[in-house]
């Protein structure tokens, strides 16, 4: 129960520049180890601003995700198991309290990522289906803090950057105003992590109510 137990007793909350929350050391040792035992392919990608976009024609950027799935949960214990926690009617009702949104009927999605260097995020709202969007980093590689998300003001003006730090991440409900993205920065590496979302549409994991 590593995610509930940070939840309970690692979290912090701000509503500088939209209400979000700051969560410390939410996975388990295994559950970063299966994380960076997924060897993502090299390639160049030409990134445009989105996680969907590829202009280097080979679809590369898309092989820079994993979704877990039921297809690949026996391999992928550990993040299945953390998909199964956030299943639970306890861990749902916790951040049902604090987002103010019902989960009752929702779906989780986790899939890793690996962002290479030249990535970059335009300044987003998420969309309305994605009912809790949360990223949660690894930083094995002693990466800059500097490479975490950045948050906007309904200005777009860059308001904080949650710190690229090992284990740490945050969540928010989405809204017209929740504007985040990521600056051009240098990525010496990989700047690995995961995305966890509580969704409308459905997944193989849904919640239990």
């Amino acid at each position: 129960m590593t995610l509930i137990n940070a939840l309970k007793n690692n979290l912090s909350h701000s509503n500088v520049p939209f209400n979000h929350w700051i969560i410390n050391s939410p996975l388990s040792e295994k559950a970063i180890d299966e994380i960076y035992s997924i060897n993502f392919p090299e390639g160049k990608v030409i990134f445009d601003g989105t996680r969907a976009g590829d202009k280097s024609g080979d679809n590369l950027l898309s092989k820079l995700r994993i979704f877990i799935n039921k297809d690949n949960a026996e391999e992928y214990s550990e993040l299945s198991g953390l998909v199964k926690e956030m299943q639970s009617k306890e861990c749902t009702d916790f951040i049902s309290n604090l987002i103010n949104r019902d989960l009752k009927n929702s779906y989780v999605r986790l899939e890793v990522i690996a962002d290479r260097d030249g990535f970059w995020l335009e300044p987003h709202c998420d969309i309305k289906e994605k009912l809790m969007s949360s990223i949660v980093f690894v930083n094995l590689h002693n990466e800059s803090e500097n490479l975490g998300t950045d948050f906007y003001d309904a200005k777009l003006n860059k308001v904080k950057t949650v710190p690229y730090k090992h284990n740490y991440g945050y969540f928010f409900t989405s809204g017209p105003n929740t504007w985040h993205g990521m600056e051009k920065k240098e990525i010496k590496k990989e700047r690995r992590c995961i995305q966890i979302n509580y969704v409308t549409f459905e997944t193989d994991w849904k919640v239990k109510s």
